[in-house]
């Protein structure tokens, strides 16, 4: 139970941001926002879209590209569902900056394979029935993607340990985990 102070902390912390925001003198005004063309490469293609350079990468991705595998989640970069492989590691998108992004290629869900061709790890997902509500997934299976392209005989542990930065509330860790061992299994021979 939470002590009764926090809560009378919260709502007042909370009713002071609410005056902040109705102020009309510190409310953005849209025309102060500089929007920039910036050209991205995502998932081998290269796409040019006119945003305001502080946007988040999921939402450029989301709302401009129209992607649906990157999620807003948490959107603190505490879930995972945002997950997007920059530099061959993985990033959370939703508090990269488009800027940030450079000339580096940017990988989602969509850039391992097609639904007519999956990749691997996808095609291992599939025959395990590695999915249950689907989230969590598009984190899950880059950040598995992207731990046994850095270290091709990543242990279990290690597999485990790089996932618990992927939250997934529907149980299906078993068959995830199964699925991506079939994959490492795979790529050994």
């Amino acid at each position: 139970m939470v002590p009764r102070r926090w809560l009378a902390l919260f709502r007042e912390a909370r009713i002071k941001d609410l005056q902040r925001t109705a102020e009309p003198e510190r409310a953005p005004d849209a025309r102060k926002i500089a929007m920039s063309k910036i050209s991205l490469k995502v998932n081998g293609r290269l796409h040019t879209v006119d945003v305001d350079r502080s946007t988040p990468l999921l939402f450029v991705l989301a709302d401009e590209l129209g992607l649906r595998g990157p999620k807003f989640g948490c959107g603190m970069a505490q879930c995972g569902a945002c997950t997007v492989i920059l530099r061959r590691q993985v990033v959370r998108s939703c508090v990269m900056p488009v800027s940030a992004v450079g000339q580096d290629e940017v990988t989602t869900l969509e850039g391992l394979g097609t639904p007519e061709k999956p990749h691997p790890i996808q095609q291992a997902f599939i025959e395990e029935g590695a999915a249950q509500c689907g989230f969590c997934l598009s984190g899950v299976i880059l950040t598995a993607n992207a731990v046994l392209d850095e270290k091709p005989n990543a242990s279990d542990e290690e597999m485990r340990a790089a996932l618990g930065g992927v939250m997934c509330r529907c149980f299906a860790h078993l068959r995830m985990l199964r699925a991506i061992r079939k994959y490492a299994d795979a790529r050994k021979t």
